[in-house]
């Protein structure tokens, strides 16, 4: 655990030392806080078209951050030393992946409060909003670690990356805009957690699996 604390301190002071979650944040809001906008300002067309676009932005933005997040260790040693810790690799990437969801997807998930009001959702439905973004930025980020792993030798792997993982995207932005639109909302945070869950779970194990192959 003394390994994971040190790993995570270190991937978020790098993170924020590199103004990493300046560039996602700006995304997210530029995205959403245009689309009304360029949509009119008929309520019901932009509650009915706000929840897809709130996900969708804070997908893409997430993914705009995972192309560098294993190369630069691949690159100036940092995955050498990684492999050598007599701590297991895959408590590691956990620990980056911790560090990447507190300094992007938070912020992100917080930023969808007033993104949603933009959009003009009801107040009461913010806080679901909210929570689900939060949830769902840990099922991108899990899987996001694999398609960061897999790519990490790859020069400008940014279009690979997406090829990978925007299709285990699917199932937690159709879940998550689900829960923002108050549809069922139980039940699609449910499942919305068991993303969470898995990505979180088995995401650091095959990205590990993929960071030794690239060490070979």
């Amino acid at each position: 655990m003394s390994a994971f604390a040190a790993t995570f301190k270190r991937e978020l002071g790098l993170m924020w030392a590199g103004g990493g979650a300046l560039a996602p944040l700006g995304y997210f809001l530029g995205a959403t806080m245009l689309v009304p906008l360029a949509m009119g300002p008929e309520r019901a067309l932009l509650e009915a078209a706000g929840p897809p676009l709130v996900w969708i932005a804070a997908a893409l933005a997430i993914l705009a951050t995972l192309e560098r997040l294993f190369q630069a260790d691949l690159e100036d040693g940092s995955l050498d030393q990684m492999l050598l810790s007599s701590a297991p690799l895959e408590l590691l990437v956990l620990a980056k992946g911790a560090a990447l969801w507190c300094v992007v997807a938070l912020p992100l998930a917080l930023a969808g409060a007033p993104a949603a009001i933009a959009l003009q959702a009801p107040i009461e439905r913010v806080p679901t909003i909210v929570a689900s973004l939060a949830l769902g930025g840990a099922a991108f980020i899990g899987v996001g670690l694999v398609g960061a792993a897999v790519t990490a030798g790859v020069r400008r792997g940014g279009v690979l990356i997406a090829l990978i993982v925007l299709p285990f995207f699917a199932p937690p932005i159709i879940f998550g805009a689900a829960a923002a639109s108050g549809e069922d909302v139980g039940a699609a945070i449910s499942i919305l957690a068991g993303c969470a869950l898995g990505a979180a779970a088995l995401g650091p194990i095959a990205a590990a699996a993929a960071l030794r192959l690239q060490a070979e």
